[in-house]
């Protein structure tokens, strides 16, 4: 990225305004994609503990599956999922508040025994595959918001930080090299003027 100046002090101030938001910005943009970082990796080993969860819940009552035939799965259905907010590092991130479950009547004597159990087998592995989905979900938001703090924080010390020092050295060099000229001319004007003045005399 190419920083646009011109050669004058106003130019150089200017720069050197948006180099010191820059440096000062820095160290915290560091601190928030560490953060970032952090909770990236614990989300996603909770995300992959509660799918391994799910998949193991699954697999245990596979054993039983002819017994789940006999399941009316008419009788449980989620009513609404409750989520809140949670800030990680000025990042809102889900959170599960509650399942609300909706458990039609039923008679308890025209069913199964295990029905009731049934039930809430069927509750549990909802709850752990919403639960699963949510530390999922947490997971790419704050992975992309520390992708994007990532790309941030190396535009600000590998491009922009660089960037406006050289200019501001470049804007100095010029006025130090603009100034030793017209020192050096007011010189060269001086003498000559110093020699006419002899010449006259």
């Amino acid at each position: 990225m190419a920083i646009k100046f011109q050669y004058n002090k106003t130019s150089m101030q200017d720069l050197d305004k948006q180099l010191k938001v820059r440096v000062r910005a820095l160290p915290t943009i560091k601190n928030k994609e560490s953060a970032l970082r952090v909770e990236v990796k614990k989300t996603k080993d909770i995300a992959i503990a509660l799918n391994a969860e799910y998949e193991r819940k699954i697999e245990s009552f596979s054993e039983i599956l002819r017994l789940w035939v006999e399941f009316d799965s008419s009788l449980l259905s989620i009513e609404d999922v409750r989520l809140g907010v949670r800030k990680i590092a000025g990042v809102n991130t889900p959170v599960l508040n509650e399942i609300v479950f909706n458990v039609k009547d039923f008679a308890i004597f025209d069913k199964p025994a295990w029905f009731l159990d049934g039930i809430e087998i069927v509750k549990d592995i909802a709850r752990t595959a919403i639960e699963a989905e949510v530390a999922n979900k947490k997971m790419e938001l704050l992975e992309q918001i520390r992708k994007k703090t990532t790309q941030k924080v190396n535009l600000y010390e590998k491009v922009q930080i660089p960037g406006f020092q050289d200019a501001i050295l470049k804007i100095k060099r010029f006025l130090e090299d603009e100034e030793n000229l017209s020192k050096s001319s007011q010189k060269i004007v001086k003498n000559k003027q110093q020699d006419r003045e002899e010449d006259t005399e």
